[in-house]
């Protein structure tokens, strides 16, 4: 009788357990599926060379826009660089930069969340320690030349994670970044 009734506990808390579980997909879950498409796009592009990241954590994606001094010599980890970049992701990747929503408004979809660049275009070249920068980007880095400017996509676990960055970049955010190495820095 004991076993009939141990039985029936464990079937009725199994129900309970399948009965509560949730299969709706939250937004954190969502947006993490959908910055993890993009960037598998990215990855499948043929414009678009594979990194591996140095942290043996992945890989980023680049493309050279401009190629700089083929006889410059690369940054070391704990170098310092002068740069201008402009870090961006979107809300929607299926989206254009900007769209009409269905209520007429103009959406602005491209988020800029970083940039030397300021509202007139105009360059303010900025320099800071390679290690002291997202995985992503510091790899990127490391393997470009002065003079170089490449389009850098970092998946999230190269970038700011599952808790994301600041205020504007959410947790799982797939970035975006043009960045242009001006030159290394000589030791201060």
């Amino acid at each position: 009788m004991k076993s009939k009734l141990y039985l029936l506990f464990a079937l009725c808390v199994s129900m309970f357990f399948v009965a509560c579980s949730d299969n709706t997909e939250t937004f954190d879950e969502r947006w993490k599926n959908e910055n993890e498409a993009q960037f598998a796009l990215i990855t499948a592009d043929s414009r678009f060379t594979k990194l591996e990241s140095l942290t043996g954590n992945g890989h980023i994606m680049y493309r050279v826009l401009e190629s700089g001094d083929e006889n410059g010599r690369f940054p070391f980890f704990t170098e310092r660089v002068r740069v201008n970049y402009t870090g961006w992701f979107k809300n929607d990747w299926s989206r254009e930069d900007y769209f009409i929503n269905d209520r007429g408004h103009r959406v602005t979809n491209k988020i800029i969340f970083d940039s030397t660049f300021d509202d007139r275009g105009n360059a303010r070249p900025i320099g800071f320690n390679v290690n002291g920068l997202i995985p992503g980007f510091s790899d990127a880095l490391q393997r470009m030349r002065p003079g170089d400017k490449w389009e850098v996509w970092i998946p999230w676990h190269l970038a700011y994670g599952q808790r994301g960055g600041g205020s504007n970049i959410r947790g799982f955010t797939t970035l975006v970044f043009e960045i242009e190495l001006i030159e290394v820095l000589p030791p201060r």
